[in-house]
C-alpha cells in the first residue's frame, strides 16, 4: 500500500493549511507538468494530521479538481504525524516469502500501537553483515493507524477520487528529491519538509532511506507566536509572517519572533539528527534541503545554516520537470515550488513499483 504505484494518477497533498494537486506526464526520461493547483483550507480543519471537518475538506478537494479540470479518477495521497511510525530495522537474512510471513511478528516489537489497530508495510533496503559476519537484511518498516488511514481514504473517495496509493509524506519528499537531485557517493542528506502543522524529516545515505521522523511543529507555530507576542489577529500575524506590511508592526519586530520560532525548529532538527547519529555509527549530515510553505519564510535557510552548522538549500521540486511557459507562469512556479514537494513526490507514482 505505502510503496505501490498506479498508471495515470494525480498527486494530492492534503495539508493542514491547503490541498496541493500535481499531475505529471512522462516525457522522455523525465516528466512534464500538466496540472498544478493549490486550494487553501480554513484554519483548524486539519490539526496535527487529524481531520476536524471532513465536509469542508471534501469541498476544497472538489473545488480544486474542478478548477484544474481533472478527469483522472485515481489519486496518490499521503499521511504523516503521530499516527505514523517509520523504522529502519535489521533482521537475519531471509527470503521475501519468509519476511512476508514474519513481518507482523517483527513489527510488534517496534510499533508502539496494538498491531491489530495498524496497517503494516515494509520494503527491503538491501543486505548487511552482522557483527560476527552473519548475513542480515535492512528493512524499512511502516505502520499507520487504521482509523487515520480510513479517515483520509474516505475523504478522497467522497470527493470522487479513488485513493489507489497511500504513501507517507517523508517518502513522497524522498521521491521528489530522487527525480531532481543526485547524491554524491557516501553523502548523507537530510530532507526537511516544514508544513503548517507538521515537520517531516527524512535522512538519506547514498540517496537511500536511513531515518525518518515527524514532528508536530510547523508554520502555524510562527503565526500563533507572532499573534501572541505582537498582539495581532490571526490574519495580521499571517501577513507579518510572510513579510507583508501590517499597521503598527515593525519588520524587525516580526523577524525577531520568526527567529525565535526558527530556533525552536532548529532544536527539534538537532534532536532528530542526534538520534540518527546514535543509530548510524555517529555519521554526520552533509547537506540539508528544506521544502514546504514555511521553507519560503524570509531568511530561514541562512538562519538554519548558521544554527545547524550545515549547508541548507531550498528544494525545487520542479528542478528537472519540464514546464511549458504557455501553460504556466514560470516565475509563479519558481516562487511557489517548495510548497509542491509532497505533491510532486506523489505525482510520480506508477503501477508495480515497491
Amino acid at each position: 500500500m505505502f510503496f505501490g504505484k498506479p498508471k495515470d494518477i494525480i498527486g494530492l497533498d492534503i495539508g493542514s493549511s491547503s490541498v496541493k494537486l500535481v499531475k505529471l506526464k512522462e516525457s522522455g526520461k523525465g516528466y512534464q507538468l500538466e496540472r498544478f493547483g493549490i486550494q487553501p483550507l480554513a484554519t483548524e480543519l486539519i490539526v496535527d494530521g487529524t481531520i476536524m471537518d471532513a465536509g469542508m475538506v471534501v469541498d476544497a478537494i472538489k473545488a480544486l479538481l474542478s478548477e484544474q479540470k481533472i478527469k483522472t479518477k485515481t489519486a496518490a495521497i499521503s499521511v504523516s504525524g503521530n499516527a505514523v511510525i517509520v523504522k529502519k530495522i535489521t533482521l537475519p537474512a531471509m527470503s521475501e516469502d519468509e519476511l512476508a510471513e514474519s513481518i507482523k511478528w517483527e513489527a510488534e516489537q517496534y510499533i508502539p500501537f496494538d498491531i491489530n489497530d495498524v496497517n503494516v508495510d515494509y520494503q527491503i533496503l538491501g543486505s548487511a553483515q552482522g557483527a560476527e559476519g552473519q548475513p542480515q537484511i535492512n528493512v524499512v518498516l511502516v505502520a499507520v493507524k487504521k482509523d487515520k488511514l480510513n479517515d483520509y481514504t474516505a475523504l478522497v473517495t467522497e470527493a470522487g477520487l479513488d485513493p489507489l496509493v497511500v504513501d507517507i509524506d517523508a517518502f513522497a519528499i524522498e521521491n521528489m528529491y530522487g527525480i531532481n537531485y543526485e547524491a554524491a557517493p557516501g553523502e548523507i542528506t537530510a530532507l526537511i519538509n516544514i508544513g503548517a502543522g507538521i515537520m517531516n524529516i527524512n535522512i538519506l545515505k547514498d540517496g537511500t532511506f536511513a531515518f525518518a521522523r515527524d514532528i508536530s511543529i510547523g508554520g502555524n507555530r510562527y503565526t500563533e507566536t507572532i499573534q501572541k507576542e505582537l498582539g495581532l489577529s490571526y490574519e495580521e500575524a499571517e501577513k507579518a509572517k510572510k513579510g507583508e506590511t501590517v499597521e503598527g508592526v515593525q519588520a524587525d519586530e516580526a523577524q525577531r519572533v520568526i527567529n525565535t520560532v526558527s530556533a525552536e525548529l532548529a532544536s527539534e532538527i538537532t534532536r532528530s539528527f542526534d538520534f540518527f547519529r546514535t543509530t548510524s555509527a555517529h555519521e554526520n549530515i552533509d547537506k540539508i534541503f528544506i521544502s514546504g510553505g514555511s521553507a519560503m519564510l524570509n531568511g530561514i535557510a541562512p538562519f538554519l545554516t548558521d544554527k545547524l552548522g550545515i549547508g541548507v538549500e531550498l528544494a525545487n521540486p520542479f528542478k528537472n520537470i519540464k514546464i511549458n511557459p504557455k501553460d504556466f507562469d514560470p516565475e509563479y512556479i519558481q516562487h511557489i515550488a517548495p510548497i509542491a514537494a509532497v505533491a510532486v513526490g506523489l505525482g510520480i507514482r506508477k503501477v508495480g513499483d515497491r
